[in-house]
């Protein structure tokens, strides 16, 4: 059952949108190779607005998860890529299908 995600909002520094989408697109084998990560989203918004969200059946998985490789290599790019800070949210899954 899944109980727990995230919901993380990426800002692309200014030409730096498509090095962010690729980056996005080349984690997707390493959520794959968690086994508590139970769906994993990464997505575009707008030009230079984009996001992940995951889910997980419970706080442990969520927690190995951001402790991981994806969040390891995200932190390590963050300063070439990133205009801001990652805006982290711990969400609750009320219902899903």
């Amino acid at each position: 059952m899944i109980k727990t995600g995230l919901l993380v909002k990426l800002v692309a520094k200014p030409g730096h949108e498509y090095d962010l989408a690729q980056f996005l697109k080349s984690a997707q084998p390493l959520a794959e190779d968690e086994p508590e990560t139970i769906n994993w989203y990464a997505y575009r918004v707008s030009e230079s607005v984009f996001g992940i969200f995951d889910t997980f059946p419970g706080d442990e998985g969520r927690q190995a998860h951001l402790a991981g490789k994806i969040a390891a290599a995200l932190m390590a790019k963050a300063p070439e890529l990133l205009a801001l800070e990652p805006l982290i949210e711990h969400v609750e899954i009320l219902a899903s299908k």
